[in-house]
């Protein structure tokens, strides 16, 4: 079997930086931590996971074995690629906000006078940024790149790695690479050209920990799968304590010999835990005291005196928990860069976003074709007509306002329901939903059934003698790993809005206002889902399929164009059930911001869960564990591009507090209140049939 080296010539460069990571306190060696740049974000990110090896193509490889080269037969070490590579990103990352701000300008320009000359000019400078924007990520690319590749080791040092971590050396047994590893051959690799590749099949949980750190366990996009799913197969515990047992047994004699295995198995265990932290730390350490009680304890003791990489994590563990307690965004894109660049991003999605929906718009290959011209037609007219009836909120803060909206919520009723347009109530219902949506993890689409995740059924467990059962029955994590029970939460806000939905229908009291509320309803879900805000526009539809709802009168008489609505959402949901990645083909989901629909993502990946994860032998089936990582990766994905709507403070606070109103009703007894959910005979009609069946029986008689 041939090894899966990628890039020979980068191991000889690599040697040079390597013998520089030495340094001398008080007369003894002890091993420096990394350059900053370095360990500026080690987590691979969601694209590592999604595309595996796929994610490094030929032109990165290209690109980086020409990157310093004056000439062609010149070579430079990987110290100098790394240094112009951070002043070619600092450059056009630099250019790429100046040219922002012009559009800006331009914009702002063009508004207030409409000239022909601008107006021709915005086009152009929109191409030019979506270059630019390319260009920045490529780069960005090509430098995970080049951290990806350090401090591996080849395959056959990986009994070594086990090895090191064994408190007692003298009565191991020699372990052989077979006997934790199953590998498959493939025809071709996009590393290099030979024949006979290894990929790996599946392992023991020891073996499986062992190849994180395989010289591309990076590039394969092996890291970030385990993140995602180690869970399966092992405990948070076990795996941390996995990981300090290699820091420990390679801390100090690391230094000795920086070319050494010991060293790269030292740094690699740094960059893995530091990745994980980064990735990770919501769903494993904010919700286990004694893990992270645990890992502050070891760097105080063990790494801060030595390393100052100690700090680093120290510090790097605050600003994670700061984040978590403070309900900060969650995003997986790490190796971030100052929040001016980040905002510079944030700036150029929403100027190009608008080109790009219109393409999808007209792309949205599972509307159903019959009748789409005139249904389109008849949206527009529904979404401009609306008046803009909220003020802009004088307050910055939701809490100064809540107590007033409570008063006012539940005075109005529907009216604002009625007075605002589609447009306006799906952003802003969009935006609450992007909320509750951003706190979630891949991790938390997991092992749903042992929540009680069910389809066609309840989500949330409503007993907890049933909840019990369950997770005796259908847990696939480890009895003693600790699951975040987060999606949860996210079922039953879905929940929630679809009650909400169906309430605000049967409480009108005429089936005249109830025709204008499902239409309204109809329109906003349409603009959600063309919004990819695919999660509002299916709870919406649950509600909306509501046996009592689907009931009323009022669809009778309900125009034909909106009922048309109806059945689009439908082939949505079709659509969506149908493969658990069809939001991840091509590449609008780079560009569009997308909410997909949690209880569909949950379905899928029970799906994948479906069937034994070990083989005869007891090896876990890593191929199993990487599909599922790369459908969960699309959660990440996602939460990268935001929704840019301007919030709406009043309406959003509204809309709050009517979901909360509505959240347990029972709809059988709302509808039961109102006389317009049933089917009406007048009385003229009904007392017509008394006097014909009287005179019918008269002349029987006769």
């Amino acid at each position: 079997l041939q090894s899966n080296g990628c890039d020979p010539c980068f191991a000889e460069e690599n040697t040079n930086s390597e013998e520089q990571a030495v340094i001398k306190i008080t007369g003894k060696h002890y091993l420096a931590s990394p350059n900053l740049p370095d360990f500026c974000g080690c987590s691979p990110g969601w694209s590592s996971a999604f595309y595996g090896a796929e994610c490094f193509d030929s032109e990165v490889h290209s690109y980086l074995k020409n990157l310093g080269k004056q000439k062609p037969s010149e070579s430079q070490n990987i110290d100098a690629k790394k240094v112009e590579l951070e002043q070619l990103l600092m450059m056009e990352t630099k250019n790429y906000r100046k040219t922002i701000k012009f559009y800006q300008k331009l914009l702002q320009k063009e508004r207030r006078s409409k000239g022909p000359e601008t107006k021709a000019m915005l086009p152009k400078l929109r191409g030019q940024l979506q270059e630019m924007k390319s260009k920045v990520q490529f780069l960005e690319l090509v430098k995970k790149y080049v951290q990806a590749k350090q401090w591996g080791v080849e395959s056959y040092v990986l009994p070594t790695v086990i090895h090191s971590g064994k408190a007692d050396t003298m009565d191991t047994a020699p372990m052989d690479e077979s006997s934790l590893l199953l590998y498959y051959n493939t025809e071709k690799h996009q590393c290099n050209n030979q024949n006979g590749v290894r990929v790996l099949q599946a392992g023991t949980p020891l073996g499986l920990m062992a190849y994180l750190y395989s010289r591309n366990a990076f590039l394969e996009g092996y890291v970030q799968q385990f993140l995602y799913t180690f869970r399966y197969f092992c405990t948070q515990e076990e795996f941390l304590q996995f990981l300090l047992d290699r820091i420990s047994s390679t801390l100090s004699s690391a230094s000795l010999d920086p070319s050494t295995s010991l060293t790269k198995i030292c740094n690699r265990s740094f960059y893995i835990l530091q990745a994980w932290i980064e990735d990770c730390y919501s769903v494993d350490f904010a919700t286990n005291t004694d893990l992270l009680g645990t890992l502050k304890e070891f760097i105080s003791s063990k790494v801060a005196s030595l390393n100052g990489y100690g700090e680093r994590l120290l510090s790097l563990l605050e600003d994670a928990s700061a984040r978590k307690s403070g309900s900060a965004d969650l995003c997986s894109g790490v190796d971030r860069r100052e929040e001016e660049s980040e905002e510079g991003r944030k700036t150029l999605h929403s100027l190009c976003k608008k080109l790009s929906e219109d393409v999808s718009r007209k792309n949205f290959y599972w509307k159903l074709s019959k009748g789409m011209g005139p249904t389109a037609q008849y949206q527009r007219e529904w979404l401009h007509t609306g008046s803009a009836v909220l003020p802009k909120p004088c307050c910055s803060s939701f809490t100064e306002e809540s107590s007033v909206s409570l008063a006012r919520a539940d005075e109005m009723g529907p009216v604002l329901l009625m007075e605002c347009s589609a447009q306006q109530l799906c952003w802003q219902l969009t935006l609450l939903q992007q909320e509750v949506f951003n706190k979630c993890h891949p991790v938390h689409f997991l092992n749903s059934r042992a929540l009680g995740v069910k389809d066609k059924c309840a989500a949330v467990p409503k007993a907890v003698s049933a909840e019990t059962v369950s997770f005796k029955v259908c847990n696939l994590f480890l009895s003693k790993c600790i699951q975040d029970q987060y999606l949860l939460q996210l079922l039953k806000n879905a929940d929630s809005i679809s009650t909400w939905v169906a309430a605000e229908i049967v409480t009108c009291h005429t089936t005249k206002r109830q025709v204008s509320l499902l239409s309204k309803f109809l329109l906003i879900a349409k603009c959600c889902y063309e919004q990819r805000n695919f999660a509002t526009a299916m709870q919406i539809l649950a509600g909306l399929e509501n046996l009592i709802v689907r009931q009323l009168p009022a669809w009778k008489i309900l125009p034909a164009k909106v009922a048309e609505i109806m059945e689009e959402l439908k082939a949505v949901e079709v659509f969506l059930k149908s493969d658990s990645l069809c939001l991840m083909e091509g590449d609008r989901f780079k560009t569009l911001p997308t909410i997909p629909s949690a209880h569909v993502l949950a379905m899928h990946v029970q799906q994948l869960e479906t069937g034994g994860f070990t083989m005869t032998n007891g090896a876990h089936k890593w191929t199993k564990l990487r599909n599922i990582a790369k459908v969960v990766s699309q959660v990440h994905a996602f939460q990268e591009n935001p929704y840019t709507y301007a919030p709406d403070f009043k309406l959003q606070s509204y809309l709050r507090q009517r979901i909360t109103h509505f959240k347990d009703a029972d709809i059988s007894a709302l509808a039961a209140d109102n006389c317009a959910n049933f089917h009406q005979i007048p009385a003229e009609k009904h007392s017509r049939k008394i006097q014909d069946t009287l005179r019918r029986m008269k002349a029987t008689f006769q």
